[in-house]
């Protein structure tokens, strides 16, 4: 299990940053979900409590053993993390919400197979693009890398779940970065994906989905009361917090029901509105000193999987928060997509509290232990 050796190296800054954002966001999902359909105003904070406790738990399963053990199984459990997305297309397996298919019911509980891909795939990514890295000179020694990202990324897409499968190009472009594969490809790769994908994307999406992208390019022309009408109240809510914010669970847009999804994919509107600028500050200022936390125990890392597993994580972090408080302020497409460790979701957090704990086995063993 644990050796005590292994907690000098310990980096106890990112477990308290990652507990601190935590229970930020349960302050902030109680306040959003006082009115539910439930009739109890703390269900979802009772609920959001737990899936703290079964991830810090865990994360404390992650810690017990190297993470070159994981990487071993690498074939296994990309072939899972496959079979798991597919459960969602089994009808006796599969639950329904908001149009589409994205949870796997296993009686007392429902799980989305996309939030625990995400870890899945930087993972067996990483260790597929190192064993090969050496192989990667052109951009046809690309195609490799991208079909192993594709597959679950495809799964996700279809179900359909645009925002989470997005998440994979970022992991994909995270681990390649990571890996030194030359800039050049990197730069072929963005650019070639950009002029080719985004057109063929749109031919792809659905009504819903084509809307808001419209919403997102034309924001003068926003309906306020039609496809508009989510990002509308998001920024009534920021705007209206001001430099203070208007209170703790005193958000009116919030409480007043105004604002879509207040606990989930717009949970940073009810920090902006309740907390003000000062208070949204400082959430952002929390996320920015976990992702340099992260990449600090990526630089120092003992070898390349280290590295490139903590910058895969730091990768897909800043990409879900850039797009989540993004798509608040009207900078980024609404895209459903949660803000890590404040965002409702059992999933979610279980996801990102594992990834915490792989960042944290890999610092803890980023030297030979001296006895």
């Amino acid at each position: 299990m644990f050796d005590k050796k292994l907690f000098r190296n310990f980096d106890y800054p990112l477990l308290i940053i990652t507990l601190l954002i935590s229970i930020i966001g349960i302050v902030i999902i109680t306040s959003a979900t006082q009115v539910n359909p439930t009739g109890d105003p703390y269900f979802y904070t009772k609920r959001q409590a737990m899936y703290m406790g079964v991830g810090l738990i865990s994360m404390l399963f992650v810690l017990s053993f190297d993470y070159h053990n994981i990487l071993r199984l690498s074939k296994p459990i990309y072939i899972i993390n496959l079979l798991f997305l597919g459960a969602v297309f089994i009808p006796f397996l599969a639950r329904s919400g908001g149009g589409a298919q994205r949870w796997v019911s296993l009686g007392i509980i429902d799980l989305q197979p996309a939030e625990f891909a995400k870890l899945f795939v930087i993972i067996t990514l990483s260790k597929f693009v190192i064993e090969r890295k050496d192989q990667i000179h052109d951009m046809y020694d690309l195609i490799p890398p991208i079909v192993h990202a594709m597959f679950p990324m495809g799964l996700i897409f279809l179900q359909p779940d645009l925002g989470t499968a997005l998440v994979f190009v970022a992991i994909l472009l995270g681990v390649l970065f990571f890996s030194k594969v030359h800039l050049r490809l990197l730069g072929y790769l963005v650019g070639g994906g950009a002029l080719i994908g985004i057109p063929s994307l749109w031919f792809l999406l659905k009504e819903y989905q084509r809307n808001r992208l419209i919403v997102f390019l034309n924001p003068s022309d926003i309906d306020p009361l039609g496809d508009g009408f989510h990002l509308w109240q998001s920024m009534i809510a920021i705007g209206s917090g001001g430099i203070t914010g208007k209170g703790v669970f005193e958000g009116t847009q919030n409480k007043l029901e105004f604002l879509p999804e207040a606990h989930t994919d717009f949970v940073f509107s009810v920090v902006g509105e309740e907390f003000g600028l000062i208070g949204a500050t400082f959430v952002l200022l929390l996320y920015a000193a976990l992702i340099y936390r992260i990449l600090k125990i990526a630089y120092l890392s003992k070898d390349i999987y280290g590295t490139v597993i903590c910058g895969a994580v730091a990768t897909m972090f800043l990409f879900q928060l850039t797009v989540n408080v993004g798509m608040t302020v009207s900078i980024m497409p609404v895209t459903g997509l949660p803000l890590p460790f404040i965002s409702y979701g059992g999933s979610s957090y279980l996801m990102n509290i594992i990834a915490i704990g792989l960042v944290l086995n890999i610092g803890m063993r980023r030297y030979k232990i001296l006895f």
